[in-house]
């Protein structure tokens, strides 16, 4: 049975990253102990930067290799791949660029001076997690919308309902670039374990509007599940609107 969500609620934006980098980083240790190559998917957003940020800040003093870590992204922004709007190229200045990766075990999203249309791009990406993925994350990290959405998926968006396909073209997004490739709800679901990071009182409604549970084309962050575990990583902002809660509270 795939156990209920569990929020755990930080004082503030900056003990959100460090208690998530901490246990990212525990859990890519303690996957490769196993002999595994741990396949991780990254998400956008200030949140993820400060992530990124802080886990290029300790790699050197952890024990994890890089080099056998596999990345994905859950969605990306339809522009070309120099753009600073992209997810990509923001997580390689914040991390990837700073530590040891293989290159051929970072997956990214076909850019627009890459490939001739968006749904050449979403086909590219399933082709590419079909060949190199293994069928699941390790960990999936998703940020949340002020409307709910996760990855690229919006509400209301045609997109929520595509079924067996790994990843969708998307068109007029609500929130620019109109265009974007996002994973769909099935592949999210293929993840050991999903962190939603989320800060910030502009968050609050979007947060108890996804527990309280409900209709997932309305707010589509309540459609991800982790086969082992969802964790809500929260600041005490993004808390607001949650009844009965304390920091580290579960």
């Amino acid at each position: 049975m795939i156990p209920g969500p569990r929020t755990v609620v930080h004082d503030d934006a900056s003990s959100l990253v460090s208690e998530v980098a901490s246990l990212l980083l525990e859990r890519l240790e303690e996957a490769q102990a196993r002999s595994e190559t741990p396949q991780i998917g990254l998400t956008g957003g200030s949140i993820a930067d400060a992530l990124h940020r802080e886990l290029a800040r300790r790699a050197p003093d952890s024990s994890v290799d890089w080099s056998r870590v596999v990345v994905w992204w859950g969605d990306e922004r339809f522009v070309p791949s120099a753009s600073a709007e992209r997810n990509a190229r923001q997580a390689r200045q914040a991390l990837l660029d700073h530590v040891a990766l293989d290159p051929a075990n970072v997956h990214e999203v076909p850019a627009s001076d890459e490939v001739a249309s968006v749904e050449e791009s979403a086909a590219a990406y399933s082709a590419a997690m079909r060949a190199h993925g293994v069928g699941s994350f390790e960990v999936l990290m998703l940020g949340v919308g002020p409307d709910g959405h996760i990855a690229s998926l919006f509400p209301g968006h045609p997109g929520l309902d595509v079924v067996d396909e790994i990843a969708v073209a998307v068109h007029d997004s609500p929130k620019p670039p109109p265009l974007r490739v996002s994973l769909t709800f099935d592949a999210l679901a293929h993840s050991k374990s999903v962190w939603f990071l989320v800060n910030g009182a502009e968050k609050a409604a979007a947060v108890a509007a996804a527990l309280a549970g409900g209709d997932r084309t309305e707010i589509p962050a309540r459609g991800v599940v982790g086969v082992d575990e969802t964790v809500w990583h929260i600041d005490a902002a993004a808390a607001g609107e949650l009844a009965d809660v304390s920091p580290l509270a579960t």
